[in-house]
């Protein structure tokens, strides 16, 4: 599904989120991988902008940066300072400013990876600095959702009332979940869009893996890594997993160290985002399982590291339901930001898992478990949530606020007879 042709700024989850973070915080730190849209909407809160990457101002930039930085932070607040990364030493500058003025709202930072030289910041910027971390768009952002369930008012309680869902095929949200939520993608053609991923994760491997913190590395490495994470995305795969998958039939393999070294540059620049375990409260002692879910910051990282195109997954729905799982995963995590609340998985010893849980600040919580749909798998995924919710100690923590069944295709938004909501993702927005 494809959006019309005319290139026009499509309001954002995050753009809200940062005109409340300028009206608590002197500075705004906007960080998330490349193409996901963070200066265009820091942009659109700017009175005054500093692009750090301007070729023609580029080397004018860094020396004064490195000499006279206060001279940059100058201009009409809120002041957009573009890829500060380069000048690691504008954070210190800015904090300093930011003291001294008293006001909130002074500048926002934006970058696409974490700064290679950490030397150059002395100051953590504890009560100065928010910080606000970007994805790519979801389906609600991106106009395939008609948000007609809001994941906040199932926080608050009460009987889902049945809402239609959008007609999005299977083979529809197969074009969408390796096109991804990138913005610059929704005004391309098809085959354009899923170019242009695959381009992405060309640039990864040639450039950005390496530039983010000055290290050499291998590009045919990095591509054979990116996509044994992606044979194991949405898994607790150790390190030694992903070292005996690219060992195999491999001379000269790379050590679990360096694995590990290529894996820490992916975070940097947020290519890669593990999810964390869950820790409730539970009525008997069962071991919780606290390995990290490894997932990437978008799906259609993974298709394009696995060489696999629409065609190809509505020809392996496996492989299709990991995939969808990851993007389910990425639109709860771009909701969640919104409410304040964070994503987590859950699994114990005795093998019990949850796709998801969604917990707010203010404890509420509620269970997900990711399905592509259909009356069986439905009520395997509500089975599941059932038995969680029976192990959790109310005593000693509240009742989950939801269980919700999230779902790739389905005419309807409907809360079941056993109370569990199945909602299709095509309708589900914060």
């Amino acid at each position: 599904m494809m959006m019309n042709e005319q290139k026009e700024y499509k309001a954002r989850i995050a753009d809200l989120m940062l005109h409340n973070q300028l009206e608590a915080a002197g500075a705004v730190l906007i960080q998330g991988p490349k193409w996901c849209g963070k200066t265009t909407t820091a942009e659109q809160a700017a009175k005054s902008i500093l692009y750090m990457d301007q070729p023609s101002r580029l080397a004018a930039n860094l020396m004064l940066a490195e000499n006279e930085p206060e001279i940059l932070l100058e201009g009409e607040t809120p002041r957009l300072i573009d890829e500060w990364q380069l000048a690691p030493q504008l954070w210190d500058a800015a904090r300093f400013v930011v003291s001294h003025r008293g006001k909130t709202g002074q500048f926002v930072f934006t970058g696409s990876s974490v700064p290679p030289d950490q030397s150059k910041i002395t100051h953590t910027g504890t009560g100065r600095f928010a910080w606000l971390t970007m994805r790519p768009m979801s389906l609600w952002e991106s106009g395939e959702s008609n948000g007609n369930v809001s994941l906040g008012r199932l926080f608050e309680g009460g009987k889902l009332k049945t809402a239609i869902s959008p007609e999005l095929s299977l083979s529809a949200l197969s074009e969408i979940l390796c096109r991804g939520g990138w913005p610059g993608s929704l005004y391309l053609s098809p085959q354009a869009a899923l170019r242009q991923t695959v381009n992405y994760v060309e640039a990864i491997c040639h450039s950005d893996i390496s530039r983010v913190d000055g290290v050499n590395r291998d590009a045919g490495f990095a591509r054979r890594l990116l996509r044994s994470y992606a044979r194991h995305q949405g898994t607790q795969a150790p390190l030694r997993t992903l070292y005996a998958d690219l060992s195999a039939g491999q001379e000269g393999a790379m050590s679990e160290e360096t694995i590990s070294s290529y894996l820490a540059a992916l975070r940097k620049i947020f290519v890669i985002e593990e999810m964390p375990a869950w820790n409730p409260n539970l009525r008997s002692r069962t071991a919780i399982r606290t390995s990290d879910t490894r997932y990437f910051i978008d799906p259609s990282i993974a298709s394009a590291a696995l060489g696999l195109g629409p065609k190809d997954l509505m020809g392996d729905l496996n492989t299709f339901g990991l995939l969808f799982e990851a993007m389910a995963i990425r639109d709860l995590r771009v909701y969640a930001d919104a409410l304040d609340g964070e994503v987590f998985h859950y699994r114990d010893a005795n093998g019990l898992e949850c796709d998801a849980v969604v917990h707010l600040r203010n404890g509420r919580y509620g269970l997900v478990e990711i399905k592509l749909g259909g009356e069986r798998l439905e009520a395997e995924g509500a089975a599941t949530l059932k038995k969680l919710a029976s192990k959790i100690d109310t005593s000693k923590m509240q009742e989950p606020s939801f269980m919700m069944v999230l779902t790739a295709v389905g005419a309807y938004a409907y809360q079941r007879p056993d109370g569990v909501s199945v909602v299709p993702i095509s309708c589900l927005k914060d």
